[in-house]
């Protein structure tokens, strides 16, 4: 039962046609950057996107700077700080030096390592890390499945750390650790304006200290206010996002449907920003996908043309806005991370294969 309603909260399902998958031209050749560094030391802090974009303006193509394909190198545990790259000037590549005059063919390998050593991210992993095994969508009849809390300690409005609460739903579960949220803005999809489901606002943890029906759930931390009606959703363990970024092996279109935390259809984003977009694994979608953003164009009058022409509306062209890196994925519905933009990102804004 517990299962059941878990998989209401984290999988959407819903019918809606998928982006067209037409076959994506081949990319053109990758230009390094005239000002592209001949060695470069790796330090703690750097991510593969970060390293990347010092040689390229296209920074999730990045297995191509090694000379491979994005499988080899999909879960890159190879990079660490203090190594030395060097770059291939002739050949467009990078190599780890093995000291004067030497590389080393960059490959999957077993590595010992003190934690300090970790291997470099894709991308900054503290942004994205609280989102990966949070609630993030609630698909229309989810809130109805999920555990509910039914009261409070000594009836109060509220509760915050440390209080507890009765809750009903999870009499059968063997999970101890739960996230407790409430329903949040609906996300519609703006190109068929069907409701795909709505956020889950997020507002803290709790944990089972006495089983039953009702339950006892002790509130272990709190962002906002709970109160009886919230939900819970069992905790489960960090989704791997050490992807290499890359884009899309098919043409893929969608829109951005809003900026997590804000309101519904309004707001902008900048760098590290959260978008949702309007686009799933249904579509093709996957963790670490590069997608492009553009900007709607305006529509604006030609003010040489009579006002009731029809020749007299234009449609500007979408201007490109920035680049998103995609690191979670339901079926209808993907959250993205914004990585380089040249103007904010809006609802509305169309994503696509870079």
């Amino acid at each position: 039962m517990v299962q059941q309603m878990r998989k209401s909260i984290t999988a959407l399902a819903f019918f809606l046609l998928p982006a067209l998958g037409m076959a994506q031209a081949p990319a053109p050749a990758l230009k390094l950057k005239p000002d592209a560094p001949d060695r470069y030391v790796v330090v703690p802090g750097d991510t593969l996107w970060g390293i990347a974009r010092r040689y390229t303006d296209s920074p999730w193509r990045w297995p191509e700077l090694w000379g491979q394909n994005r499988d080899e190198i999909r879960n890159p545990h190879l990079i660490y700080p203090g190594n030395v790259l060097v770059l291939d000037r002739s050949r467009g590549t990078l190599a780890v030096s093995s000291g004067p005059g030497g590389t080393v063919k960059l490959s999957p390998r077993t590595r010992a390592e003190p934690v300090s050593q970790a291997a470099i991210p894709s991308i900054p992993p503290s942004v994205i890390e609280p989102f990966l095994t949070r609630p993030l969508v609630v698909e229309p009849d989810g809130m109805e499945k999920a555990p509910t809390i039914i009261a409070t300690q000594a009836d109060n409005v509220v509760v915050a750390t440390g209080n507890l609460a009765y809750v009903r739903g999870i009499s059968d579960s063997t999970d101890q650790t739960w996230y407790l949220y409430r329903r949040g803005n609906p996300l519609v999809d703006p190109d068929s304006n069907q409701t795909l489901g709505y956020e889950a606002v997020y507002l803290g943890t709790a944990r089972t200290s006495r089983p039953g029906n009702p339950a006892t759930v002790t509130i272990t931390s709190a962002v906002q206010e709970v109160s009886a009606g919230d939900k819970l959703v069992a905790a489960g363990p960090a989704l791997p996002v050490n992807y290499a970024p890359h884009a899309p092996q098919s043409a893929i279109k969608g829109r951005v449907m809003s900026i997590y935390g804000g309101l519904a259809g309004i707001g902008e984003a900048g760098p590290q920003s959260i978008i949702t977009i309007n686009r799933g694994k249904a579509d093709g979608i996957e963790v670490g996908h590069v997608l492009a953003v553009y900007a709607r164009g305006a529509t604006v009058h030609d003010r040489g043309q009579p006002s009731t022409a029809k020749s007299a509306v234009i449609q500007l062209p979408e201007e490109r806005a920035g680049l998103v890196f995609v690191f979670r994925v339901f079926d209808r519905v993907s959250y993205a991370l914004v990585m380089d933009i040249t103007r904010p990102i809006a609802p509305l804004d169309v994503v696509q294969t870079p």
